[in-house]
């Protein structure tokens, strides 16, 4: 008697894939909640979307001195929402090149997938901030509003843009 195939590709088990580099990693059979998070020093916007919908909507932004205590807060939002994979935002010059938030951001997702054992992709998130000004302002909201809401709906647009890569 043949062995039985083994239908587990690497795109059905994500610990499969952590030999790739995370810009390399694709999950598209992933089926649940989605964490998405725009990275930056200062702030770090999140977002939450389901596969099945494949909408993304902005949760909240973290905001703490210290890295233990953003990862504190990204700890609880992980608690929360229980999710089968995390992204993470890309940022390059326009032209593609990296730049200083570049090396932060692929640092930032090592760490999250080392802390919370989950499978994280990286998407190109260049004019994610424009686009959520743009949404933000088209809503009426400016200013010191603005700013608080801007990273949590640039990371909802880090999770529209992979849902719309699968």
């Amino acid at each position: 008697m043949a062995d039985a195939p083994n239908h587990l590709s690497s795109a059905k088990n994500p610990k499969s894939q952590s030999h790739l580099p995370i810009l390399e990693r694709k999950y598209p059979d992933i089926v649940g909640t989605v964490l998405a998070f725009d990275f930056g020093e200062k702030r770090i916007g999140v977002a939450m979307g389901e596969t099945l919908l494949k909408a993304a909507h902005p949760v909240s932004t973290v905001v703490a001195e210290t890295n233990d205590a953003k990862f504190a807060q990204i700890a609880n939002i992980i608690h929360e929402w229980r999710p089968s994979l995390l992204v993470v935002g890309l940022p390059t010059h326009m032209d593609g090149t990296e730049h200083s938030l570049t090396h932060l951001a692929k640092k930032f997702a090592q760490r999250l997938e080392g802390r919370f054992n989950l499978p994280v992709t990286m998407v190109d998130e260049r004019l994610t901030s424009v686009e959520a000004a743009e949404r933000l302002q088209a809503a009426g909201i400016r200013g010191a509003k603005q700013k608080k809401l801007l990273d949590a709906v640039a990371a909802q647009s880090i999770l529209q843009s992979y849902f719309e890569q699968l």
